[in-house]
């Protein structure tokens, strides 16, 4: 349950005697007494249930948490602010150490192994044996003709951040000790020490705030622990579907098999009872209202790719492998700059800016990393029974994308 439950609670509360439950006659040691169908006949002649409310029309949840609870915790009065959760302002972070001057030449002139004409026939061959309506005739007789080679970068920073908010939330009273506000004041939020996970892993977790319980009458029974059942309004007996209440079937002396022919039917919602445990308080007629702390570790990526020459398309190079040029790690990591491709720094810039921009106010960032990585990417352009077409290799794992391959068995098939 939330801060968002919505709901109201209705004041007027109708108790069973202002219905009428299915009642019958039945002998009794002192006379004939009417006996309610809840229960069976007692010496008073009393229900045992009279004490039962109609209260299946009461919200779940209230829309506001005892006032007392805002009272007695001055850290956390503020907990609940229009229709959404509080959110809590992280505090000031520590500034990364600034980046070293990097000579990006070295990290150019690096040099993933050509692509041959034997390795972009392999790789078209193997990319043919992983399709079922691709023969591989047309790639062991293929004629290449020309390989065209571009190295792509991909530059990927990563943002790590912590988030905390709070919420009021409640839950069955089991007669427990209670942490409340008389143990001591409720820390803030950011100064309650857990444990984060692993870095760049996402995860989210709840705890309760220390001192800030309250032990309150249930709001939906009312402290009762069970409410009569809406499905037969608390006589335990419905109408039978059979013949709808008739005791016969319809132009039959015979009467319902179904019911008996009583006309009634034990109800399926209470299973006869006439009443349901309280489903808020789970029948134990109270709750445990407190502060929750909900903290959320994220994991932000931005992910730009250098734009390629050769007429690939470009949502297969951002899944591609690539080889590693450079990585930096740190609480908060500076745009790269002065290298040979502009259009790489200037993402850099806009990436860091934009994570900054989004996470400043609401989350504190824990760690963020950058890479580069070099992307290779090949056309390979090849003639084959009259006519000339182009496939190509990309990433370090070989992939193959072909426009239009030569040779299928069958048609409506994609190629990726």
């Amino acid at each position: 349950m939330s801060l968002l439950s919505s709901g109201s609670i209705h004041e007027n509360v109708r108790l069973t005697s202002e219905l009428d439950p299915v009642v019958h006659w039945s002998p009794h040691p002192w006379g004939h007494r009417r006996a309610c169908t809840w229960c069976r006949p007692t010496a008073t002649g009393k229900c045992c249930r009279e004490g039962v409310v109609d209260l299946s029309f009461e919200a779940e949840s209230p829309l506001a948490p005892p006032a007392e609870l805002l009272e007695t915790l001055p850290s956390c009065d503020w907990v609940l602010q229009g229709d959404r959760h509080q959110i809590f302002f992280p505090p000031s972070e520590t500034a990364g150490r600034p980046q070293e001057q990097i000579c990006w030449s070295s990290f150019l002139e690096h040099r993933v192994p050509v692509v041959t004409e034997e390795v972009a026939r392999e790789a078209l061959l193997s990319f043919v044996d992983s399709k079922c309506c691709y023969g591989s005739a047309a790639a062991g007789d293929l004629v290449i003709l020309e390989l065209k080679q571009q190295n792509l970068c991909r530059y990927r920073l990563e943002t790590f951040s912590e988030s905390r908010i709070s919420e009021w939330t409640f839950q069955p009273f089991t007669n427990h000790s209670v942490d409340g506000p008389q143990r001591g004041t409720s820390p803030r939020l950011w100064d309650i020490k857990v444990q984060v996970p692993p870095m760049f892993q996402e995860d989210t977790r709840r705890f309760q705030v220390p001192h800030s319980s309250l032990v309150k009458e249930c709001h939906k029974c009312h402290g009762r622990g069970r409410y009569k059942c809406s499905g037969c309004h608390g006589a335990g007996t419905v109408r039978c579907s059979s013949c709808s209440g008739a005791k016969r079937k319809a132009k039959s002396a015979r009467r319902c098999q179904m019911c008996s022919g009583s006309g009634r039917r034990r109800c399926s919602t209470c299973s006869g009872r006439g009443n349901k445990t309280c489903a808020t308080c789970k029948g134990e007629k109270k709750l445990l209202h407190f502060t929750q702390l909900v903290i959320a570790w994220k994991n932000s990526l931005f992910e730009f790719v250098s734009e390629p020459q050769l007429d690939c398309p470009g949502e297969l190079l951002a899944k591609a492998r690539g080889e590693t040029l450079f990585k930096d790690e740190n609480t908060t990591v500076y745009p790269i700059v002065d290298f040979p491709l502009r259009e790489i720094s200037l993402a850099s810039r806009r990436g860091i800016s934009e994570h900054s921009a989004a996470l400043a106010s609401r989350a504190r960032v824990l760690q963020q990393r950058q890479t580069l990585e070099l992307i290779p990417l090949t056309e390979v352009r090849y003639w084959y029974q009259g006519k000339t077409d182009v496939y190509y290799i990309y990433g370090t794992d070989h992939q193959v994308y072909v426009v239009d391959y030569p040779e299928r068995c069958c048609c409506g098939c994609t190629i990726l």
